[in-house]
């Protein structure tokens, strides 16, 4: 069954609505400067939400010192998830030291980009089309990727299902797709997970 991250959480009512719907990933911006940023203090709080429960954390750097991420996060975090310029040496370091999965960020617009996400050391790659674009990348490039692969990217509980069907990611990854006014809309996060399991939509956030 394909796993579903729901990420930029930034609220208590976020993290508790993603792990009431059983979602297998929480992801959480932990660098400075964008929208969904959030800081040491306030990822500790959140993260409380998730302890005894299935649903993993997964903390989104972007070029991050490498130190930081060993000093403040790497005990609470599940999963690592790098969108910048991380080469394989910081990737290798990353995997040694912190002994957690590491997936790595690829914005796909051509041949070469998919070349570079198969050969990655990342233990996942993540399949994109931009940070929090909001828009899909086209599907047809990767068709046959050849490994286990997040597909993220304008994803929503619209259009997430047929994605599903023709690509059969190992996890699906949203953020702005469940998304109302800019913050995390509780209705779009339960229409997401049950168009990812092939339920049908019921009242209620379960």
């Amino acid at each position: 069954m394909t796993k579903i991250k729901l990420c930029g959480m930034m609220r208590p009512a976020d993290v508790r609505a993603a792990r009431d719907l059983g979602a297998d990933y929480a992801g959480f911006v932990l660098t400075d400067g964008f929208r969904r940023s959030i800081g040491l203090g306030t990822f500790c709080e959140l993260h409380s939400f998730l302890i005894g429960s299935k649903t993993k954390a997964v903390g989104v750097f972007v070029d991050e010192p490498l130190e930081n991420i060993l000093t403040d996060y790497a005990e609470m975090l599940d999963l690592i998830q790098l969108h910048g310029h991380e080469d394989s040496g910081y990737i290798r370091r990353l995997q040694q030291q912190t002994g957690k999965p590491v997936i790595k960020a690829f914005r796909i617009t051509s041949e070469s980009d998919i070349q570079a996400a198969r050969n990655c050391n990342a233990d996942y790659v993540l399949l994109d089309s931009g940070t929090g674009t909001g828009k899909t990348f086209d599907h047809t490039l990767i068709q046959d990727f050849g490994r286990d692969f997040f597909l993220a990217g304008g994803l929503n509980p619209e259009n997430v299902g047929t994605a599903i069907e023709q690509l059969s990611p190992f996890a699906v990854d949203t953020s702005s797709g469940i998304e109302t006014d800019g913050q995390k809309d509780q209705k779009k996060m339960a229409a997401f997970v049950k168009a990812v399991r092939g339920e049908k939509q019921t009242g209620g956030l379960l």
